[in-house]
């Protein structure tokens, strides 16, 4: 398994640097937006569970998720992509890889195991039961595990993505093509 650890993990940091190129956008970028739609699947999750069960427990839920939203807003959300982009970029600067892809090697092996083992079983349960929350927990697994194969990427130097620079060429383009149907 740590072979395809380290396959998959080359794939997706060709794949993120590719992406860098085409957007300007890093691994860390696409780490933190996926994490923010793993949190809001959690809540969706939390909030269908909560159609299952009685009041009482529906109120700890309740409670439950305000206490871990605010806690995510203590944490999570208070530091700007920005500074994280800005730590990968000088660690990559000083010549220094991300120790994310030794440091949590058996733990992306495992939830990498996670998704191919619960693949199927997952699929056959919502196909035959229509059990909409086998789905979102696996979509959970799933998420957490993109997120941690995105943190182990290095990300490239900044640079302007060429989405970008096409962007600003059609812009350039269109401000001076009125100027000339004026003369």
């Amino acid at each position: 398994m740590p072979l395809i650890d380290s396959v998959v993990l080359n794939l997706i940091e060709r794949s993120c640097r590719a992406f860098q190129r085409l957007t300007g956008r890093t691994n860390v970028w696409l780490a933190v937006q996926l994490t923010n739609l793993s949190i809001i699947v959690y809540f969706v999750w939390a909030g269908l569970y909560s159609l299952n069960i009685d009041v009482a427990l529906r109120i700890v839920a309740a409670i439950f998720c305000v206490a871990l939203f605010y806690v995510l807003t203590q944490t999570i959300f208070k530091t700007p992509i920005e500074t994280y982009e800005t730590a990968a970029y000088q660690r990559v600067a000083r010549g220094l890889r991300n120790p994310r892809r030794i440091r949590d090697t058996l733990l992306r092996t495992s939830f990498l195991t996670l998704c191919l083992v619960l693949a199927y079983p997952v699929l056959f349960v919502y196909v035959n039961l229509r059990i909409h929350l086998v789905l979102l927990s696996y979509l959970l697994i799933v998420l957490t595990t993109a997120v941690l194969y995105l943190l182990a990427c290095d990300p490239l130097p900044p640079c302007v993505g060429k989405v970008r620079e096409w962007m600003r060429g059609l812009a350039a383009s269109r401000v001076i093509a009125p100027d000339a149907d004026m003369r």
